[in-house]
């Protein structure tokens, strides 16, 4: 690794464009670079939000400064912000924070690795092709600079939010604790129709999806799906106020500004669709998704009003409808949700790793996710005998 020259930016532009997306490819649009570039301008991840970048760029740099890009060819790069709080995570560390309170040590700021505001799992190290027969020897690498950073900066800890299995397995080996959880995901097994997805369900979970569908469209609700090239300004406008809306309910106001979501519909409209609930030519709900070839993301959703049952129809039958005509694979309707689980959504198993730079607070969180762990796998196999399919289904997973 001697070659190597490791380097903390402020900001994903130091990086650039093409040299980002040539090494973390564009297939996941959370981690691609107009995503976390349109966060940045837009002023959704800075300081005053708590989400400061300080993504890691490692260069083949031959003792070459990386503004020297064309002849040091980018390796590896890691999304990484310095926090001073826990919102938008979506992977919940409040008590350990106020365990360091409870102590007279401050837990703020910390180090997350992740795709900002976004539940989704994914990679978070990203190799060239070149080297990747070297991810193992890197991992180490970018792992003891990223920790020796964190104290520099008198940071508690790192944490990476989300990775895959093998990250999280590699990471576990380095000894970054690992933590899991749960969310619920739809799979299209290779359903030619809405009703050919019902047919797989139990008679009453396929009546109760009927009924409900029908008292939305009884109410005078019709709905359009509009690809992101294709969004009009009202449209955003329309959208963001419902979005808005969501977080208002609850006293809060939402992560993302109206310019990120322009921004991101401009960069990036091919992996973006907005569904829209429409009564007497009016919209009244709108849902934003993301998507790839492979995966279908619900992401943000609002409405002008609560009508029964228009959450579940915009957010998850439009998707699975939309994903069974473009023979989208999976369906990852974000974070959380029990709900899900009648209609087709699976639990499954999501990963985070932590590493904490306070030995006793070290061992002290390496024991609760111990105890942790049982409880969680308790749950998801708890949640996944509550699954709607018929008998011979259920166990039959494509």
């Amino acid at each position: 690794m001697e070659n190597l020259k490791l380097h903390f930016v402020k900001s994903i532009e130091e990086i650039g464009q093409n040299p980002w997306n040539g090494v973390v490819g564009i297939e996941n649009p959370f981690t691609r670079y107009e995503f976390l570039h349109g966060l940045e301008q837009t002023g959704c991840t800075n300081e005053k939000s708590g989400w400061a970048p300080y993504h890691v760029a490692i260069y083949d740099a031959g003792g070459k400064e990386p503004n020297e890009s064309s002849q040091n060819p980018l390796i590896c790069v890691v999304p990484l912000y310095l926090k001073n709080n826990s919102w938008g995570e979506y992977v919940f560390d409040w008590s350990w924070a106020n365990a360091y309170q409870s102590h007279g040590l401050e837990y703020y700021p910390k180090l997350v690795t992740s795709a900002p505001f976004t539940p989704s799992s994914g990679k978070r190290f990203f190799v060239s092709e070149q080297f990747a027969n070297k991810i193992g020897e890197l991992l180490e690498f970018v792992t003891t600079r990223i920790k020796d950073e964190a104290k520099r900066l008198g940071a508690s800890s790192w944490h990476i939010l989300f990775p895959t299995e093998s990250e999280n397995a590699l990471l576990g080996g380095l000894g970054i604790q690992s933590r899991v959880g749960t969310q619920f995901h739809w799979y299209n097994r290779n359903f030619e129709s809405f009703d050919d997805f019902l047919n797989v369900l139990n008679s009453r979970k396929r009546k109760s999806i009927r009924k409900e569908r029908k008292k939305v469209a009884d109410q005078g609700i019709t709905f359009t799906r509009t690809e992101g090239a294709e969004i009009s300004d009202q449209q955003w406008e329309d959208f963001y106020l419902f979005y808005q809306s969501t977080y208002l309910m609850r006293g809060q106001q939402g992560y993302l500004s109206k310019d990120f979501f322009r921004s991101i519909g401009e960069s990036m409209p091919e992996q973006i669709l907005l569904i829209n609930a429409i009564q007497e030519e009016r919209s009244i709900a709108a849902a934003l998704f993301f998507k790839n070839q492979d995966s279908l993301f619900g992401r943000y959703w609002g409405s002008a009003a609560d009508y029964q049952f228009l959450h579940f129809e915009t957010c998850y039958y439009q998707g699975q409808e939309y994903a069974i005509e473009k023979g989208i694979g999976s369906f990852d309707s974000g974070a959380q949700g029990e709900h899900k689980i009648q209609r087709g959504f699976e639990p499954i198993i999501t990963h985070s790793n932590h590493w904490v730079a306070h030995p006793a607070f070290a061992d002290a969180i390496k024991k609760f996710l111990n105890e942790e762990r049982p409880h969680i796998e308790s749950y998801r196999k708890s949640a996944e005998a509550l699954l709607p399919f018929k008998i011979e289904e259920s166990s039959s997973k494509e």
